[in-house]
C-alpha cells in the first residue's frame, strides 16, 4: 500500500481514505512596540501556530470500508501527539488533531453510505 500521509498509526492512502486537498497555514508573531513621536515598531517575537487541513472522500464499498473516519477519531481519542510523516518520508514533527468532520451520503436500502466525505484539521504540536 502507498502511503501519502501517516498522523501516528493512522494512514492516508489511495486506498482507504485519500485527501484530495491538503491546506497548510502557518502564523507569526509580531508584536508592537509603542515609540513617542513615531509609528509602533513591529518586533518580531517568534513563529506561532502551524495547522494543516485535509479533506477527502472515501467509497466504502470501492476500497478501504465504513470504518476509516471511526480509525481517525480513535486516533483522537488518545489525545496525544502524533508523528506526521509523509509519503516521501519526510517527518514533520508531533501533530494534534483539532477536528474531524464526515459527511455520510449516497445511502444504500440498509443505511450504509455510498460516500464518505471527510475533513481533519492538526496542529503542531509545538516541540521545544
Amino acid at each position: 500500500m502507498s502511503v501519502m500521509m501517516a498522523l501516528g498509526p493512522y494512514r492516508f492512502a489511495l486506498s482507504t481514505s485519500a485527501y484530495q486537498q491538503l491546506k497548510r497555514s502557518i502564523e507569526y508573531r509580531w508584536q508592537a512596540q509603542d515609540r513617542i513621536g513615531n509609528n509602533p515598531a513591529m518586533q518580531f517575537i517568534g513563529p506561532g501556530k502551524e495547522q494543516i487541513g485535509f479533506e477527502g472522500v472515501i467509497y466504502p464499498e470501492f476500497r478501504g470500508g465504513l470504518g476509516q473516519t471511526e480509525s481517525m477519531k480513535r486516533n483522537a481519542d488518545i489525545g496525544q501527539p502524533l508523528l506526521l510523516v509523509d509519503g516521501l518520508g519526510r517527518v514533520w514533527g508531533r501533530w494534534v488533531i483539532m477536528q474531524i468532520e464526515e459527511t455520510r451520503e449516497t445511502f444504500l436500502s440498509n443505511g450504509v453510505p455510498r460516500k464518505i466525505s471527510f475533513s481533519m484539521t492538526i496542529v503542531s504540536y509545538g516541540e521545544d
